[in-house]
This record gives C-alpha cells, structure tokens and sequence, in this order.
C-alpha cells in the first residue's frame, strides 16, 4: 500500500521592514520648531533693555537651535532617502509643500544667532563661517522654494480657498534680507559690501510684493468664507512674519549703510527705516490683535495642540526685532516696551509649544501617522 506524502509546507518571506519608520511622518512644517526656538535668542539678544543673565540664557539657546537643526537634518536626510513616496505626497499636497519655505528660514535663523550670540562661545571668526555657509544655503533654498512652491501651487495644487500657509515660501527671502547684512561688515569694502547690501534690499523687495499679492486673498478668505478650521487658526499668525521681518530688515539695512553707500543713500535707507517700519508695525500690532482674538475664540471652542502652534513664536519673534530696530532709530521708550511685551509674550509661546511638543515626541504621537490611534500611556481595562 503506497504511502501518501506530507503536504509540504512553504514558508514565506516577511514583508521587508521599512528602513527608519521613526521618520517617516516627519514633514517640513518641522523646521518651524527650530525657527521658534532660534528666534527666541536673536530677540531676546538685542531687547533694548539690560537684564542680567539674558544674553547668557539666548545663547544656550541659540545652542539648542543648533542641535535641533542638525538633529532635524538629519532626520530629513532620512526621510528623503528611504520614503520617497512620503516626499511626493508633500509636494503634492497643497497643505504641507508651503513649509519648505521653513528650512530656508531654520538655517537663516541659526546662522544669524550664530552671529548675534553665538560667538560669544566659538569666536567671532568662526561664528562669520558658519553664517556664511548657512545664509548661503538658507538663501538658495529660500529662492529655490519661493518660485517652486507657487509653481506647484499654479500647475497641480487644486485648492478651494486661500490660507495662511501660502506666505511661507514667499517670506523665506524676507529673512535673508534681514540677517544679511550681519556679513556686510565682514567683506571686502566697496563693490562686495555694496552688493550685499544691495542683495539684500532686492531680496527685500521680491518678498514684499508677494506678500502684497497672497495676503490679501487670505483676508478676503477670512471675511467670504468664515473663520479657519479650529486647529489651522494658528496660521493667522504667519502673516505678522513680513510684517516684523520687513519692518526688522529696513532697520538693519540703515544699520549698514553709513560707509557702505554714498551719503545720500545712507541717509534714504536712515529715513526709509522710520517712514516704512512705523506704520507696517501699526498694521503687525492690529493683525496681532485680530489672530489673538480669533485664537481665543478657537481655544475656547475646544482647539487642541497641534504643530501649527509653532506659529505662535516666529512671527511674534519678527515683530520684535523690528520694534527693537525701530526703538534704536527712532528712541522712543514706547517701542522699547513693545519689544518688551512682545518679548515675554514670545517666551511664554515659545515655552507652551516646546512642552507640548517634546510631550508628544516622548509618547510617540507627533510621530505617527497622521489619523493613527494615539498609543496607549495608561493602563485600561
């Protein structure tokens, strides 16, 4: 009697393990903690008031900037290496390709503190290295951003209605024209400090008229449609980034331009700093009072924290440093309070968003995907 076989048994292979799945669901909106966080120095650094300690205090946190940058890099280099298809989904959805204007303003705000503070530890040599290296790399992907992101925007993006958001790409040259003319004294006098200057005050004027051309659709958006969603009410904020970066950048160009230009221009950029930067900062404080209001009103109807959050300090930070460049040139003691107020306000915003986020880092759910169930931290029954 034949003997009937075993069937035989197959063992198959395991689907490959996703090479580093801890970053996956890290997005570019990322870079604005390292904006928030950089920002917090450069202010704090030039307040128009002597507080014992401070300039200690921002340039520990001008280190943290640092890491935070280069921890976030390298995430990112990651993310691009083994999730590509996560890559293209960015760039395609129209709610997240406008923060890559972000990384051009991480490494801009960073290197500025590396200037402003930063030598302070490493020395004023190397401190104009690293600046120039990541202005250099801040401004290129800043240029790079502000015509490939409305290019998207134009070409594939399909979107019903204005937000906030749309500024980033296009602010991102605003704050290379602001921390620019940190290395104008470190050039060669003549033809290379003219040009830096001059840069600077072209980059100016590319952000300031595309800002003039997105922010009033997201007003009209405002006032047609009704508020934002409750979690992208934050975004309001971003529109006091041009606002404060363009009032900060006018200012630091009068800075640089006695000895650079010819007396006439000097004293243009002098009188420009005043006649510019005190009505846009009017307009800052009104559209701060506006977002305020419409944060109240979400917070109240039960807004959670989200990353968006982080757009309560970067732009806040702006308006500082532009009410510090305003207090200089102008000497009055109630744009050195402002600067102040904003100041602690910026702080207190800056703490909040930190802890949130560095809870949600630890927990796990910043880093899972968007609309997976958050992990358990308690036992249940």
């Amino acid at each position: 009697m034949a003997t009937v076989a075993p069937p035989r048994t197959y063992r198959t292979a395991a689907p490959p393990r996703a090479k580093a799945p801890g970053v996956r669901h890290i997005g570019p909106n990322w870079y604005a903690t390292v904006m928030g966080t950089a920002i917090i120095a450069n202010a704090g650094a030039t307040l128009p008031v002597d507080v014992p300690g401070l300039r200690t205090a921002c340039t520990v946190v001008w280190a943290l900037s640092f890491v935070m940058l280069l921890t976030l890099l390298t995430a990112r280099v990651l993310h691009w290496t083994h999730h590509r298809d996560r890559v293209r989904e960015h760039l395609l959805d129209p709610a997240v390709a406008p923060f890559y204007g972000c990384l051009s303003m991480a490494l801009l705000a960073v290197g500025g503190g590396t200037m402003i503070v930063g030598q302070d530890w490493i020395g004023q040599q190397a401190a104009v290295a690293v600046n120039a290296v990541l202005f250099t790399a801040g401004t290129a992907t800043g240029l790079a951003a502000a015509v490939a992101i409305p290019y998207l925007m134009v070409v594939h993006h399909r979107v019903e209605s204005a937000s906030p958001v749309w500024l980033l790409p296009v602010v991102a040259p605003m704050v290379s024209a602001a921390l620019g003319p940190l290395l104008v004294p470190h050039l060669p006098a003549g033809q290379w400090q003219q040009a830096m200057l001059l840069g600077c005050y072209a980059l100016f004027g590319l952000s300031l008229l595309a800002t003039l051309v997105m922010l009033p659709l997201v007003f009209g958006r405002l006032v047609t449609a009704g508020p934002l969603p409750l979690v992208l009410t934050p975004t309001l904020f971003l529109v006091l980034g041009p606002l404060g970066q363009s009032t900060t950048a006018v200012n630091k160009f009068a800075d640089v331009a006695p000895g650079v230009l010819p007396a006439s221009y000097a004293e243009g950029f002098t009188a420009f700093a005043v006649i510019y930067g005190v009505p846009v900062m009017g307009f800052a404080l009104l559209w701060l009072a506006l977002a305020g209001a419409m944060a109240l009103r979400a917070r109240r109807q039960g807004m959670g924290f989200a990353m968006t959050w982080w757009a309560f300090t970067f732009p806040v930070g702006t308006c500082v440093t532009g009410a510090e460049g305003l207090a200089l040139h102008t000497g009055l003691d109630a744009l050195r309070w402002l600067a102040v107020g904003l100041y602690v306000a910026l702080v207190a915003a800056w703490a909040v968003a930190g802890a949130h986020t560095l809870r949600g880092l630890v927990s796990g759910e910043l880093l899972a995907a968007p609309g997976a169930p958050r992990p358990v931290t308690a036992r249940t029954t």
